[in-house]
């Protein structure tokens, strides 16, 4: 039997099933692709492999690609895009993967200028063509005057064609002989049309026909230029992760026998003390042991406030130590610290797709073919009514020069990159394009209380006894049962009995309630002793004084009952203060049309106190951790797009149940495991700059298709009935995807309001 959820799959297997391995994941790495329908075609190939479901990003040239051991492996999947005509390999060393990408497209940048200068050295002559055109009939022109020799033109355009636009040729080969077709396709496809016409007619002397050699020959340059500036604008998408990967610094100060000695990175492992010195990054995740300083954290919370660091405060790699010396001990060393995980985590971000890239892909997977089409019959009529082959000729070249599909490969990733690296520069880390998509659409947000809207430090503030029963005897019988909990209230209870001395005792028979309480024997005692909510410890023999209850309660604050032997032992009750910044965030969330709901397993009282105090008027007390789940899918059952934040632990099973769930929380493992979206300043203020920041990077997504779409819906046509000269097409070409990576790029200006 198979049960499905949120982000898992769960098979219970009785005595007859086979256990099956479990699925496995590997990152490829692309070379070969050109355009959009590139990575289509590869992601359709690796799919129709048994056993494997893969993802393609052509933005960030990867596969990621889920497999059944059983089934595929690594290898099958590699020989799969080869046969499709790409190159592929497995990325296992984050570092070493990102410096070879670094190197490889470095160096194919530096040949792609060379080729693009030589390029455009030998069409700048055949351009001289343009110039009676432009005067005489603008820009939509098809003909022009010979100002050079026709067999000088065919010495500059055959190397620009043959040598310099053999990549189209490859590129275009590999893609047919996969059974796909790319821009490379159409290019191709385009140029040879007008040069092997133009050679033709200046091989055989037809004297009375014109030449359009400069077409092919601008279309080959514009088209270099235009990858030219697209790999520009693509290294700024990932501008903001190299940013972080470089906050580390490359040695640390590690105590070795009393003495500091500079040690590589790599070196460090956990347990070792390290000082880190006015002025430095700290090397690695640790605590502090001695000395005290303030650490600017803004690359990990965007906040520019530094955070004081006293003995037993937590300090992560990358961070800048301000003032004093401080010595340390490591806890997280090389991928286990926080500052790997972000840059992992955002890694996968940017190499996930969104659902609205669904459209887009779908459509630049038949796009090429369609073009083809599209340009037979703009031939086949432009000649049939003008009888005119060359004008029906310079139609279908334009036909096929304007329609690349590459802007639509583009219009989704790079605004994706851009939005998640953005975030994580803002300590908002996403998990993937789904949850940045669905948390820009967010229309209920679901908040707990505890940690969320509060501090989530209470304290006890009364402790009261009833019978013959002490303070002492009610402290030390609920830390007793509390020990070893790392809930809030339980942490509060037992600081409150280790400030006054009271040791807790040994448990036997313990039974826990999650939600709602526990019980077993303290010492040597023989009756049974309860602790938790006042519902659960009444059904123990609980029956205090109603008036001390009623007053803690209408207090706000929280209370916990405690029965032995099937009496009133006492209460202790907690408070918890309210987050300075609750009030405001849950104003902004109402300005931005999000509705707030408040979810808790508190008391009613509690709870309306702390909903009065920061502004919701939705809440629901008693609530069980499973409550709050079926309050999710109750919400989302109504048709609204609705998230969750929790602490991600206790409100596990809501986060799962949600839309889009948030993690609040500083710590490295909530950072990196924790929900769709993590934000390590624990602010709900964060859940609003997520939801803008989303918000924003789907803004850049819809205009970007649109300028994508627009660009094909308008330019196909002007080309097909002859209103664009091939040479201007290849520019708008060009431009197109250009202007869509631009556009995303604005992104970066993104700043969380102040």
């Amino acid at each position: 039997m198979t049960y499905t959820g949120k982000g898992y799959m769960l098979t219970v297997m009785d005595a007859t099933t086979t256990a099956s391995p479990a699925p496995e994941r590997v990152e490829l790495g692309l070379t070969g692709m050109t355009c959009a329908a590139c990575a289509t075609r590869i992601e359709k190939v690796l799919n129709r492999v048994p056993g494997v479901a893969a993802t393609v990003n052509f933005a960030t040239e990867t596969a990621t690609v889920g497999y059944d051991p059983a089934q595929a492996g690594p290898e099958q999947v590699i020989a799969a895009v080869a046969r499709a005509g790409y190159g592929a390999s497995v990325r296992r060393d984050p570092e070493a993967d990102r410096k070879a990408d670094q190197a490889r497209k470095a160096a194919a940048f530096a040949a792609l200028k060379r080729e693009f200068a030589i390029s455009a050295l030998l069409t700048a002559p055949l351009l001289v063509q343009m110039v009676p055109m432009l005067a005489a009939g603008g820009l939509f022109a098809g003909a022009h005057a010979d100002l050079l020799p026709r067999w000088l033109q065919l010495v500059f355009a055959t190397p620009v064609q043959f040598w310099i636009g053999r990549r189209f040729y490859v590129a275009a080969w590999n893609a047919l002989r996969g059974g796909g077709a790319n821009m490379d396709v159409l290019v191709s496809l385009g140029t040879t049309m007008a040069y092997a016409f133009s050679a033709f007619v200046t091989v055989f002397g037809w004297h009375g026909q014109h030449v359009y050699f400069e077409a092919g020959a601008a279309v080959i340059t514009l088209v270099l230029l235009g990858k030219l500036l697209e790999a520009r604008a693509k290294a700024g998408t990932s501008a903001a992760l190299e940013g972080l990967l470089r906050l580390t610094p490359k040695t640390a100060h590690v105590l070795r026998d009393g003495a500091a000695v500079d040690v590589p990175l790599a070196a460090v492992v956990a347990g070792d003390r390290f000082l880190v010195r006015a002025g430095e990054s700290v090397p690695v995740d640790g605590i502090v042991r001695d000395g005290t300083t303030a650490i600017d954290e803004s690359m990990l919370t965007g906040e520019s406030r530094a955070v004081a660091k006293a003995p037993g405060a937590r300090v992560y790699a990358g961070t800048v130590n301000q003032d004093g010396l401080v010595t340390c001990e490591a806890t997280g060393v090389g991928s286990h610290t926080l500052l790997a995980g972000i840059v992992r985590l955002v890694a996968e971000a940017q190499g996930s797709k969104a659902p609205i890239q669904r459209l887009a892909d779908r459509v630049s997977g038949i796009f090429v073919p369609v073009v083809v089409v599209i340009a037979a019959v703009t031939f086949a009529a432009t000649w049939w009514v003008a009888g005119d082959a060359t004008a029906a000729l310079v139609h279908a070249v334009a036909v096929l020069v304007i329609a690349c599909p590459c802007a639509l490969g583009l219009a989704t990733p790079t605004a994706v990159m851009v939005g998640t690296g953005r975030g994580a520069q803002s300590g908002i880390l996403i998990r993937n394009a789904a949850a940045l998509e669905h948390a820009g659409r967010l229309q209920t947000l679901v908040v707990d209380k505890t940690g969320t809207l509060t501090e989530g430090r209470p304290v006890v503030t009364d402790v009261v006894a009833y019978g013959d029963a002490s303070r002492a005897d009610v402290l030390r019988v609920a830390a007793s049962l509390e020990q070893g909990s790392t809930h809030p209230l339980a942490l509060a209870i037992l600081a409150a009995a280790k400030a006054e001395g009271i040791a807790p005792l040994p448990v036997a028979d313990f039974v826990s309630t999650p939600g709602r309480g526990l019980a077993g024997r303290i010492g040597d005692d023989a009756d049974a002793t309860a602790l938790g909510a006042l519902a659960f410890v009444a059904q123990r023999g609980f029956d205090p004084p109603t008036p001390d209850i009623l007053t803690l309660e209408g207090e706000g604050k929280s209370i916990v009952g405690i029965v032995r032997g099937g009496r009133a032992l006492g209460v202790v009750a907690l408070a918890d203060a309210v987050r300075p910044t609750s009030a405001a965030a849950v104003r902004r969330l109402k300005a931005i049309g999000v509705d707030v709901v408040m979810l808790t397993g508190d008391n009613g009282a509690a709870a309306q106190a702390v909903a009065a105090a920061v502004g919701i008027e939705r809440f629901e007390a008693g609530v069980l951790p499973a409550d709050k789940a079926d309050a999710v899918r109750e919400l989302k059952a109504k048709g609204l797009v609705t998230g969750m934040v929790g602490d991600g632990v206790n409100d596990a099973p809501a986060l799962a149940a949600a839309d889009v769930s948030f993690a609040i929380g500083a710590g490295s493992d909530i950072a990196v495991e924790a929900a769709d979206v993590t934000l390590i300043r624990s602010d709900l203020e964060a859940v609003v700059d997520a939801i803008l920041l989303s918000r924003a990077t789907l803004a850049k997504i819809r205009q970007n298709l649109f300028f994508a779409f627009a660009y094909n819906v308008l330019g196909i046509p002007l080309a097909a009935v002859g209103m664009l000269n091939p040479v201007i097409a290849g520019a708008a070409m060009a431009a197109s995807s250009v202007s869509v990576v631009t556009n995303a790029l604005l992104l970066k200006r993104w700043r969380p309001p102040a």
